[in-house]
């Protein structure tokens, strides 16, 4: 129980960490896009699609599994494209609910973030369950990322025009998600196969929020020289920190 209560207080000063750090550097929002954009592809691809495939792969074949990841990606293209897209309007009305429009839509990825630091609790609490030893590989694995997720969070409030207050409260309940995640494994447990399905699904989430949004707002108005190489820094850490992570 004891290293329970250390890794979820451990996510959750992390992320909240990393969201502090984005609301301190606003000014440069566009440096930190950059590397939110890299760590949330990263995440996608050396994190969450790695740990579908490992937890499916016995019940669900590779392709079916991949093709979920792809459903994810294109249930969210939906969910942007018809539900909170932006509008072209000028009279103020439309500019009014413009402005609505994209702050929703940062709510819809700061919520999608905030669920996958719930299913991260998730996760540790369920590798508990099998052995100490499972539980804290997963758990140094959540670690390495929940200070990018921090600041993750933050900026997909930031950049759609949300308020710092408002994308304070959304960190709150980013850093809160993973302790949440924990302490609801002790009351029930969930096939491995379901949960990597659900990993797959957010996989596609991310590869959207990541290419799609975050990515082309970071060079909007900048030169690209010093976004792109935050871009490949975030990429590579998240990279880097994971496979430490899984020595």
């Amino acid at each position: 129980m004891i290293y329970i209560i250390l890794i979820s207080f451990g996510a959750l000063v992390a992320t909240f960490l990393g969201g502090i750090f984005a609301l301190q550097f606003k000014d440069k929002l566009h440096l930190i896009l950059g590397f939110s954009a890299g760590a949330v592809i990263g995440v996608a691809f050396f994190d969450l699609l790695p740990e579908a495939l490992s937890l499916a792969s016995k019940t669900y074949s590779i392709p079916f599994i991949t093709s979920i990841t792809a459903l994810g990606f294109i249930v969210y293209v939906v969910l942007d494209r018809f539900v909170f897209f932006h509008s072209h309007g000028h009279h103020e009305g439309e500019d009014n609910a413009r402005e609505q429009k994209n702050i929703e839509r940062g709510i819809l990825g700061a919520g999608s973030l905030s669920i996958h630091s719930f299913l991260d609790g998730m996760a540790i609490g369920l590798a508990f369950q099998v052995s100490v030893a499972v539980g804290v590989i997963v758990a140094v694995a959540v670690l390495v990322h929940d200070f990018s997720d921090g600041i993750n969070t933050v900026n997909m409030i930031l950049k759609n025009n949300g308020s710092r207050v408002l994308a304070f409260k959304w960190l709150l309940a980013d850093a809160i998600a993973p302790v949440f995640g924990i302490i609801s494994t002790l009351f029930f447990s969930v096939k491995e196969s379901t949960l990597g399905i659900i990993l797959a699904i957010f996989s596609g989430f991310f590869l959207y929020i990541g290419a799609s949004d975050l990515l082309p707002e970071s060079h909007h108005n900048h030169p690209t020289i010093w976004t792109t190489a935050l871009t490949v820094l975030g990429f590579g850490i998240l990279f880097g920190a994971i496979k430490l992570a899984g020595i």
